[in-house]
């Protein structure tokens, strides 16, 4: 299909348009116009780009693209390196940070409620500060050993765990990534659990006193769920060659 076609389709299903991102989410790289294999990866580093090279792809789709808000404008060094490889092989480079995270049905936090069999309750709404996170619910009262343990299954066995909440949990916040500095608001909203990919350094005491138990699974571990969800829509509905890349990452 065109690349066109398909960067339209996915910033209308996604809803990038509707974000206040920091990061500019869609087609950030221009490539070859006609696309048939793409591939997925959670960062656009030069081990993925070199990885999707290698492949023939020709569209490389991440969640952690280029062009942030706090990082250098220049292209040096390592900039110039990755932005160099993608132009002498003509792929195409698409990035969705937010609106990977937040979306109902592709969405890091959807997915990785899903895949431990939680209901979802709630999209918290984006004017609050846990926002692009989701509520879930258990449908039966869990036990915090097991979640851990699920967790570790699903994202990497050495997720920090601190297990000082309520002996069977019920309601749960989900937020990906880099959100561990939410702890407190996820307090707040009154829940058992909170699950997010890195811990700040204040999580420990808060859990212990707000009586909540919170787990960090790991910044990639816990955003591989949406671009891999992502690739295999792209494959259901326009019939395209997709494989997900996946990086040795701990954080």
């Amino acid at each position: 299909m065109h690349r066109d076609d398909l960067f339209a389709y996915l910033d209308t299903y996604l809803a990038s348009a509707t974000f206040n991102d920091y990061t500019e989410n869609g087609l950030q790289v221009e490539g070859r116009e006609q696309i048939k294999r793409v591939a997925v990866a959670v960062s656009a580093n030069l081990r993925s780009i070199e990885e999707a090279i290698a492949w023939q792809a020709d569209a490389l789709i991440v969640h952690h693209g280029f062009f942030w808000s706090k990082e250098p404008r220049s292209l040096r060094g390592f900039h110039r390196t990755r932005i160099k490889r993608l132009l002498e092989a003509d792929l195409n480079l698409g990035a969705y940070h937010l609106p990977l995270d937040a979306h109902p049905e592709v969405g890091n936090n959807a997915v990785l409620a899903h895949a431990l069999g939680l209901q979802v309750q709630e999209t918290l709404p984006r004017e609050a500060r846990l926002s692009f996170g989701i509520i879930a619910a258990a449908p039966s009262p869990l036990d915090p050993q097991k979640l851990r343990d699920d967790l570790a299954q699903l994202c990497q066995p050495q997720l920090i765990a601190f297990l000082e909440g309520p002996q069977r949990i019920k309601r749960i916040g989900l937020c990906s990534g880099g959100a561990g500095q939410l702890v407190a608001e996820a307090a707040h909203l009154g829940l058992d659990a909170f699950i997010t990919g890195e811990a700040s350094e204040t999580a420990l005491a808060i859990a212990r006193e707000a009586k909540l138990h919170f787990f960090a699974a790991g910044h990639h571990a816990t955003e591989r769920f949406g671009i891999k969800a992502l690739a295999t829509h792209i494959q259901e509905r326009f019939h395209l060659t997709t494989r997900f890349f996946d990086a040795d990452n701990p954080v």
